[in-house]
C-alpha cells in the first residue's frame, strides 16, 4: 500500500467526572469520554499515534494504573488495545516505523513499547517532565509505560520550531501545542485522497474548548491551552482541516472510524 490513509480507533471510554473534562462545571457528575487513537499508513513506513489507554487496564485497571483508577477508570477489552486492533485491520507490527505521541499521559500510551521497530516521537520537554512531573500532575504519568531504555526515541527540541514535518512531504506535521501539558503536541496530516485532518488531541479535549466556550479541566496552563488552540485554528483555517477533538462522545460519534479511513 502506498496511499497515505488515516485510520480512526479507540480504546473504549474512561469513566470520570464532568468537572474532569470541563474546568469548575458540572460537579460531580458523572462523565464518559472515548480515548481515541490514530493509524496512517505511508509509503516510507506506517505511523501510530498515541495507542490509547493500554491493554493491561482491559484485565487490571488498579493494578497497572493505581490509584488514579479511582478517578479515571478505563473501560475496554483486551481486543480493543491497539496492537490487536491494528492486526486485525490486516498490518503488521512492524510496519509501524514510527509511534508519535501528543504527551505521555496515561491515556495516550497505549502504544510505547508495542512496536519493536518504531522510533518514538515526542517533545523533549514533554519526556522530561514525565519523569519528574509536579504533585498536581503525578498521576496522569505511569512511568513504566515509558521507561524504557531498550525504546528508540525522537525527542523535538524547543529550538526545532513550532512545527516538525515528520517524513518532509508535509503529509504529517507536528505542532507544538503547550496547554493540556507542558509539551503536547498536535498533528495535521493529509491525506493521498486531498484531505487535512487536524489532530488536536487534548489540546482541545472537546469542541467546546475548541470553540471557546470552555476550559478543559486537566491544565498545565490555561494561558498556553487558550493561545494553542488559537494557533490550531489558524493552521485549520489555512488547510480546511477536519478538526478531531481529543475526548469529545459526540463529535466522536460521527466520525468515520476502521476498516473506513480517511
Amino acid at each position: 500500500m502506498t496511499d497515505i490513509r488515516l485510520y480512526m480507533f479507540d480504546t473504549g471510554i474512561l469513566k470520570c467526572k464532568y468537572h474532569d473534562i470541563y474546568l469548575n462545571q458540572g460537579g460531580d457528575a458523572d462523565h464518559e469520554i472515548p480515548v481515541p487513537f490514530f493509524f496512517i499508513t505511508h509509503p516510507k513506513g506506517n505511523v501510530i499515534i498515541d495507542g490509547g489507554t493500554p491493554f493491561e487496564c482491559a484485565t487490571d485497571p488498579y493494578g497497572h494504573w493505581g490509584k488514579v483508577a479511582e478517578f479515571f477508570y478505563p473501560v475496554l477489552t483486551p481486543e480493543q488495545g491497539c496492537v490487536a486492533q491494528i492486526g486485525k485491520l490486516g498490518f503488521d507490527v512492524d510496519s509501524v516505523r514510527y509511534v508519535v505521541l501528543s504527551h505521555l499521559h496515561l491515556d495516550h500510551v497505549g502504544a510505547v513499547g508495542r512496536f519493536a521497530q518504531a522510533t518514538h516521537v515526542v517533545q523533549r520537554n514533554e519526556y522530561e517532565y514525565a519523569f519528574t512531573p509536579d504533585w498536581f500532575a503525578s498521576g496522569a504519568y505511569v512511568r513504566k509505560d515509558f521507561d524504557n531504555p531498550a525504546l528508540k526515541w525522537l525527542l523535538l527540541e524547543d529550538a526545532w520550531g513550532d512545527f516538525y514535518d515528520l517524513y518532509g512531504d508535509g503529509s504529517i506535521v507536528l505542532i507544538r501545542s503547550p496547554g493540556h501539558t507542558g509539551g503536547h503536541q498536535s498533528i495535521l496530516v493529509r491525506t493521498s485522497a486531498g484531505q487535512s485532518i487536524l489532530l488536536a488531541v487534548d489540546a482541545a479535549d472537546t469542541l467546546d474548548h475548541w470553540e471557546e466556550r470552555a476550559l478543559p479541566g486537566a491544565l498545565h496552563s490555561a494561558v498556553d491551552a487558550v493561545r494553542s488552540v488559537r494557533k490550531l485554528r489558524a493552521v485549520r483555517e489555512k488547510t480546511d482541516a477536519l478538526v478531531v477533538a481529543g475526548h469529545d462522545g459526540t463529535q466522536w460519534a460521527s466520525l468515520k472510524k476502521a476498516p473506513d479511513f480517511y
